[in-house]
């Protein structure tokens, strides 16, 4: 208690002049007064007390908590509870709740907003994160593991499954991992993504972060864990595939066909931000015999005058482009959208006629940089800007050879890479055609009457679907 005296917004207050002397202590920075003086300090005047028990019944707040242990008090105390105490030489004290709740509304998803569904999304208190799945799950079922983590911090980090239905063997992966963390701060879940990841040496994310509830909830119904983090917008899925990246929560409110054809155009859209400007290299530098003679005119017209081999030509505009986006990112949200469009013109037209660039890279980096918003997960769009640039050396270094290279070095560490213990390529490797049903294409939901292998469920099945078609039959 000493500690916390020192401190400036620690309130110590003695009222020995009622019919009830009291002694109180609490930080005026974690308590709300009108609970204080409402629910507290206007109902122990109402009557005599002389125990703490009676002192108890007198307080309409429903969490106190009678204790002599100091510790506990200091900890309760910084939690937002007011202590009281009958006698100032008293070892035992009363504490009573009356934390004060600041944060900002619910509002609707800012990282993956959606025409269609659910237009709410998580905000930083964990309480109202929870509130807001268990209203979406409303079963017995569905356990919350809570931990502390952070030597200083204290944050409260929550484990959510669906008992009946998620393999044991995630879940305590998960908690041992949390448990494990030796950390003086965790701000937020992007910390505990980090710290409990297979191989943090991996540019790879593979835990699946998400903002929105609708997701938490359908992944909870597969079999999957869900972390939530005090202070943090967003819950942390696993295990998670490379797929699951490339998939956005919207193509479960459309029509198969529809969802289908946009992740196609997604995955597609990837590959070329990837490849594009590679290959770009990879052929001006090494490869002219693969040029179509119609597009050899053009592209010798429009390098004539550019002084730079392909690869610094790339690397300027790349860098460009780099800049541009974080210039964007960081600045007042009109401020960044101007940057970037104003930027992208004045810089791509200036580097054109000053002759550093070609304008047919322009137009190829360009499309690259667009190919690469189609990524659904902010986390996973950051690593395809990454891994684009070992591309670009092998590229310069051994052409296409040197592109089925590093092809090669990414697919074996594609595949060596795990999350939370289960194969991250998965249902490509190990190849799963049961799980192929929600990866490149979304079969409808009729098809999809198992969980996916990949979680091991103690409930494989969805529904039973000789039922459902039984039930489909006899109303037609």
């Amino acid at each position: 208690m000493s500690r916390l005296k020192k401190s400036s917004d620690f309130i110590c207050y003695s009222n020995n002049h009622s019919l009830n002397p009291f002694y109180i202590s609490y930080c005026k920075s974690l308590v709300n007064v009108e609970i204080l003086h409402r629910d507290i300090l206007a109902l122990i005047n109402d009557k005599p007390i002389r125990t703490y028990e009676e002192l108890k019944g007198a307080i309409l707040v429903e969490d106190i908590i009678i204790t002599s242990e100091i510790d506990k008090i200091e900890k309760l105390i910084l939690n937002g509870f007011v202590m009281i105490q009958l006698d100032e030489k008293d070892n035992m004290c009363a504490l009573a709740r009356a934390e004060l709740q600041i944060g900002r509304n619910i509002s609707i998803p800012e990282v993956e907003f959606s025409v269609i569904g659910p237009k709410e999304s998580f905000v930083e208190s964990l309480d109202s994160n929870l509130n807001l799945i268990r209203r979406r799950l409303p079963i017995s079922d569905l356990q919350i593991k809570e931990v502390m983590v952070g030597t200083l911090t204290k944050t409260r980090v929550a484990v959510l499954y669906i008992e009946k239905i998620v393999d044991k063997e995630n879940v305590n992966t998960v908690i041992q991992r949390i448990n494990d963390i030796e950390f003086d701060q965790i701000i937020d879940s992007a910390y505990i993504a980090q710290m409990i990841a297979d191989n943090q040496n991996s540019p790879f994310p593979q835990l699946l972060d998400t903002e929105r509830p609708d997701r938490v909830a359908g992944v909870l119904a597969e079999g999957k864990v869900v972390i939530l983090v005090n202070g943090s917008p967003h819950a942390l899925i696993g295990p998670t595939t490379l797929i699951e990246f490339f998939s956005s929560f919207e193509d479960y409110f459309l029509s198969w066909h529809v969802a289908s054809i946009f992740r196609i155009i997604r995955l597609f859209a990837v590959t070329f931000s990837i490849f594009s400007t590679p290959i770009y290299v990879a052929v001006v530098t090494y490869h002219y015999e693969l040029i179509p003679k119609e597009l050899m005119v053009t592209l010798v017209t429009s390098r004539s005058n550019v002084p730079f081999p392909p690869i610094l030509e790339v690397i300027f505009l790349e860098m460009a482009i780099e800049l541009l986006r974080e210039a964007g990112a960081r600045l007042p949200t009109k401020i960044g959208q101007t940057i970037g469009i104003v930027g992208g013109i004045v810089i791509g037209t200036a580097a054109v006629e000053a002759a550093l660039v070609s304008n047919v890279l322009l137009i190829i980096v360009a499309l690259a940089a667009l190919a690469s918003f189609t990524t659904p997960v902010y986390k996973m769009n950051n690593t395809i800007r990454l891994i684009r640039f070992p591309f670009l050396l092998f590229a310069q270094l051994w052409g296409l050879v040197g592109l089925v290279l590093c092809f090669c070095f990414l697919l074996v560490h594609l595949i060596r890479l795990t999350s939370l213990g289960r194969p991250f390529l998965e249902p490509i490797y190990p190849l799963r055609w049961a799980d192929l049903k929600d990866a490149f294409i979304r079969l409808p939901f009729s098809s999809q009457s198992k969980r996916p292998i990949l979680l091991r469920t103690k409930e494989p099945n969805r529904f039973n679907k000789k039922q459902a078609k039984e039930k489909k039959d006899i109303d037609e």
